[in-house]
């Protein structure tokens, strides 16, 4: 039988990349003890007040057929939002969609097809090369340095430009890094973007966990604002990972363009999750503060432990859910570290290589668990970096 070409496109970038996750989630099932620090799911639970919400609607009958551009309240409290920041957002700026991930889909479907690049930065968030090479794009790596603190540098994206280029991916905070672009430097990649004709689609999934530094988005700065599309949810911000509410952001004319495609895609979500979502936009929930404050703390409490093992060094993250761990002092890479960490130490972390090539040497751990079992985490780290000496690489 026949096939579309999208499946071999896509064929190595499904769960294969999660192996060293799964393989744990397999051995805790089996009653093994293990230490997971390898997904970004917040390890508060979703307030209560808004569970009932969403029970509520459901109780109320809010399960029928949606707007395919989204229910009204909802569009409304989001553009209510942004034109806190942008005066001129209102409602024909914002498309809903269940998750960032599928919104991000669908803006890349809407933006690239065969022959375009889209240049992003590397490391990068594991399934941004699917939903590039699933549009029919080509991923254009842009190197990030730990020694930059992992912030996408002008002069290595201008470097990395061709005429393929179409579009720019970035993510502030940054998954896998938690680098934050600070306005200077956005306002240098901008003007690299208005002179290659670059579209910008910006992932701020984490824009509410920053905890250090300041969150600038490109659709604040007005020359950028016409080729900006911002995707986001409440997944991070809430922990609601599995209500799967997100948005894309952009100019009327595109978000006029991409509602037929979104349309095609789902046409419209779930009633009871958008008013579930309108009520976590609008109301005062301590969520977001409880774990910008939990994941700064053990941000500076992994980073400061691990500064006292020679093998490994870190670069401290200004947001998101994550820390990166250079682990090549060890004589291995980082999908041998963290195969032989699951193995030897009960420990499980992400493969930087999962992220891109710049990604190899690195290890991403999660600061999804309580201060001390992540303690625990970096000690067995430790443990795995004394054994490692002495030992014949393979």
């Amino acid at each position: 039988m026949r096939y579309a070409t999208i499946t071999e496109r896509l064929s190595d970038l499904g769960g294969d990349k999660w192996a060293v996750h799964s393989a744990a989630r397999q051995r805790i099932q089996a009653g093994e003890p293990i230490i997971e620090l390898t997904i970004g799911e917040p390890d508060i639970a979703t307030h209560p007040a808004l569970v009932e919400h969403c029970v509520e609607a459901l109780r109320a009958g809010r399960t029928r057929y949606s707007d395919g551009r989204g229910e009204p309240g909802l569009v409304a409290a989001l553009a209510e939002r942004y034109a806190a920041r942008m005066p001129e957002i209102s409602a024909d700026n914002v498309l809903c969609f269940p998750g960032t991930q599928t919104a991000l889909f669908a803006v890349m479907l809407a933006l690239v097809e065969e022959g375009c690049g889209v240049l992003t930065g590397d490391p990068y968030y594991a399934t941004y090369e699917g939903v590039i090479r699933g549009a029919g794009g080509d991923l254009q790596p842009v190197p990030l340095r730990m020694e930059h603190g992992f912030v996408l540098q002008p002069e290595d994206l201008a470097a990395a430009i061709t005429p393929q280029s179409r579009v720019l991916l970035l993510n502030t905070p940054h998954n896998p890094t938690g680098a934050v672009m600070d306005r200077a430097t956005l306002e240098r990649i901008g003007e690299l973007c208005r002179e290659h004709d670059l579209w910008i689609v910006c992932d701020e999934v984490y824009e509410a966990l920053i905890f250090a530094g300041e969150f600038v988005s490109p659709l604040e700065i007005e020359a950028l604002r016409e080729r900006t599309v911002v995707v986001s949810s409440i997944s991070k911000s809430h922990a609601a990972t599995g209500f799967r509410s997100g948005w894309a952001i952009g100019s009327a004319e595109f978000c006029r363009r991409l509602l037929p495609v979104s349309e095609t895609m789902l046409f419209g979500n779930q009633p009871f999750i958008a008013d579930m979502t309108e009520a976590a936009l609008r109301g005062d929930f301590d969520t977001t503060e409880r774990l910008r404050e939990s994941l700064g703390r053990r941000a500076r409490l992994v980073h400061e432990a691990l500064a006292a093992i020679p093998q490994l060094s870190s670069s401290l993250p200004q947001g998101g859910m994550f820390l990166m761990v250079d682990v090549s002092r060890t004589g291995l890479d980082g999908e041998q570290f963290a195969w032989r960490l699951l193995e030897r130490q009960q420990v499980a972390v992400m493969p930087g290589s999962v992220f891109g090539d710049c990604g190899r040497p690195l290890v991403r751990v999660a600061l999804t668990v309580p201060d001390d079992t992540l303690l625990e985490a970096v000690q067995r780290m430790a443990t795995l970096c004394d054994q490692l000496e002495g030992e014949v690489i393979v």
